[in-house]
């Protein structure tokens, strides 16, 4: 190619118009129109005709080579790439530049002419397949799709313009409410706070926000409260994990409709009718679904303790619209600012709570116990119960020295747990922070002791019911969800004597659970066979365990083994996130606690040394935090320090503390 050519060629979405400064072997260098040089191949050049003098001198040359790409931009403009494809769009076959050029424009065709169409096809895609040099028509189908694209596209760069614009006004002045117009800006963006890098519209919430000059990491949750469309702690994690909050409209109607039915509690099999016996229900303060109670009878030297359950499965059957739901939800979910229940409450704090005064049908256990608490025969039947008393756990704790029931039922409960201690169970025993938020939702820690007469009553009588009923289960030969636990890898202390520390480093060494549809020893609680059953209202595998129970009463037709192993392998999935939200919300609002205490001082203990930083247990808030170990001294495990509370972020689980 001869020094002083006029070629042109494409770079970054753009035409350059240029001059052949030497040629060596298929490299070319070239000066262009905006003055600088550069080495290209050959085979990208195009539109090789014409000569400028190289002796003209730079600034000469380069002012006629933008001459030139502003005659041939100019010329581009006439060429109506449309009409073209409706007189050539029949054509199968690929069109040369040239021959486009003779026609798009009328008499002898130059380099001119030829670029003005490349630029032209260049810039519009739409009607013809573009190869630089040469364009093969579209299809109508191809036209009418990418008019749509095209459409689309356009209305896209409209919102990243308009709406970065409004972002940039409303970060100056935050406005009452988002237009109708911006709302599909502001959705994109929620998606991007929520599900960061993994948002559908990643790509295009960011050129939103890189163009409004607002950093997703530090400044979108807080435009995002500013324009109402967060609370101040929004749940970000509920939005990020996708679980429901609300309930659909027909499982909605079909709960309104059966609390509003009327009750017959009438099945092929006779229920027993307990509402004469003095039940009483003990619950947390805040407990609104009921579905366990408990009972004590004495009868010549031999206790009737009864545990009577909410009969759900009487209610809610398999497969309709309430089940599916309480299916895809698995549990309830508790937090300490909001509870998302795994039924609609119009029943479960209604039709199927064990109510004070209510006749409610239940699944009842009457265990026949000596005075040593060694259950000598039990039986398990449908019935019909009427709560005497319903006390929570503060109230049943008062009269623990003073209320008759009270006493002897916290009396079994001991023996019983020193049975399962003898039978080698693993009981690990902590303090709970419970977390209390007032209408400004001001944070109130509560730290309280799981061990109390109360809460040991409920436990114990609790797992003597769940192990009593995979008893009876596996006597019949029905599978069930069964729950076991190996031997753990390690213990640490003997019965239930361990310190903080030592039952804290525990959980460490547990055997993970495991879930089959038989029976296996649950090395953990010390028993031979464990189901969970007494929580039908607010867990699904405890319906599905007492619908299993119902089928060997011959209530109903039990699940197949393969039936229930779809279910709990269907059922991990929404427990696992269930699990994470409430650690993660828990974990938020003591950090949020925390806040309000930068700078003040907290007693912390040492667990274990990894590499530079020590791992500890803020003991008065049961959380654990690392600690850098640079310029401290060598510290043993349940070594009691000071440390200092320097930054907190509640929203991205931050907690840095420093020694005092």
């Amino acid at each position: 190619m001869e020094t002083g050519t006029i070629v042109e060629f494409i770079e970054k979405k753009n035409i350059f118009c240029a001059m052949v400064v030497q040629t060596k072997n298929d490299k070319v260098r070239l000066l262009t129109e905006n003055n600088r040089e550069v080495s290209l191949a050959a085979k990208r050049l195009f539109c090789a005709q014409g000569r400028l003098n190289p002796a003209l001198g730079r600034e000469r040359i380069v002012a006629l080579l933008g001459e030139i790409a502003r005659n041939r931009e100019q010329m581009a403009k006439s060429v109506n790439v449309e009409e073209l494809w409706e007189i050539l769009h029949t054509e199968s076959e690929w069109i040369d530049a040239q021959t486009m050029a003779s026609f798009a424009f009328s008499g002898p065709v130059d380099a001119d002419h030829t670029s003005a169409v490349i630029r032209a096809f260049f810039e519009d895609r739409i009607y013809f397949k573009f190869d630089i040099t040469r364009f093969f028509p579209h299809t109508t189908a191809q036209v009418e799709n990418l008019i749509t694209q095209a459409e689309k596209e356009a209305e896209r760069r409209r919102l990243v313009d308009d709406g970065a614009a409004w972002i940039k006004k409303a970060l100056a002045n935050p406005p009452g409410s988002v237009p109708d117009a911006m709302q599909p800006v502001v959705d994109i963006i929620k998606q991007v706070c929520v599900f960061e890098d993994m948002a559908p519209d990643y790509a295009f919430g960011r050129q939103i926000l890189s163009k409004a000059g607002l950093d997703p990491q530090t400044g979108l949750f807080d435009f995002l409260v500013s324009i109402g469309e967060f609370g101040p702690h929004e749940n970000i994690g509920l939005k990020r994990l996708e679980i429901p909050t609300d309930f659909s409209g027909q499982v909605s109607q079909t709960a309104s409709e059966m609390a509003q039915a009327p009750v017959h509690h009438a099945e092929p099999c006779e229920r027993r009718d307990l509402t004469s016996l003095a039940t009483i229900t003990i619950d947390g303060q805040a407990t609104l679904d009921f579905d366990d109670a408990i009972s004590i009878e004495e009868d010549q030297g031999i206790t009737r303790l009864g545990i009577h359950i909410a009969d759900v499965g009487y209610f809610i059957k398999k497969n309709d619209p309430l089940d599916q739901e309480a299916a895809s939800r698995g549990t309830s979910i508790y937090m300490p600012d909001q509870k998302i229940p795994m039924l609609p409450p119009v029943l479960a704090e209604g039709l199927l709570s064990l109510k004070a005064g209510q006749v409610r049908p239940a699944i009842s256990i009457i265990a026949r116990l000596n005075s040593e608490a060694t259950v000598l025969g039990y039986e398990i039947f449908p019935s019909l119960i009427r709560i005497r008393r319903q006390l929570t756990y503060h109230e049943a704790n008062l009269m623990a020295s003073a209320d008759k029931e009270v006493i002897a039922l916290a009396s079994i409960a001991e023996k019983l747990k020193q049975k399962r201690l003898a039978n080698n169970a693993l009981i690990i025993s902590l303090p709970e922070v419970t977390i209390w938020l007032d209408e400004k939702q001001t944070v109130s820690l509560h730290r309280i002791n799981r061990e109390s007469v109360s809460r040991n009553l409920v436990s114990e009588l609790m797992i003597l019911a769940n192990s009593l009923m995979a008893d009876f289960l596996d006597q019949h030969n029905m599978p069930a969800v069964f729950r076991s636990q190996p031997e753990p890898k390690k213990r640490l202390f003997a019965k239930d004597e361990g310190t903080i520390f030592e039952n804290w480093m525990q959980r460490r060494h547990l055997a993970r659970f495991v879930l089959s549809p038989w029976a296996e020893p649950h090395s953990g609680l010390g028993v031979p066979a464990y189901v969970t059953a007494t929580s039908p209202i607010r867990k699904y595998f405890d319906l599905v365990t007492q619908r299993q129970v119902r089928g060997v009463l011959g209530v109903e037709k039990p699940y197949t083994q393969h039936e229930i192993e779809q279910i709990i392998a269907q059922t991990q999935v929404p427990l696992s996130k269930a699990g994470r939200l409430s650690t993660i919300r828990h974990r938020y609002w003591i950090l949020t606690h925390l806040q309000n205490r930068i700078g003040e001082k907290e007693e912390a203990m040492v667990l274990e040394q990894r590499r530079d930083r020590f791992v500890v247990l803020l003991t008065d808030l049961m959380i654990e935090a690392t600690l850098s170990a640079s310029g401290l001294p060598e510290m043993a495990p349940e070594t009691i320090i000071s440390v200092r509370i320097d930054k907190v972020d509640p929203r991205n689980q931050v907690l840095k503390i420093s020694a005092a």
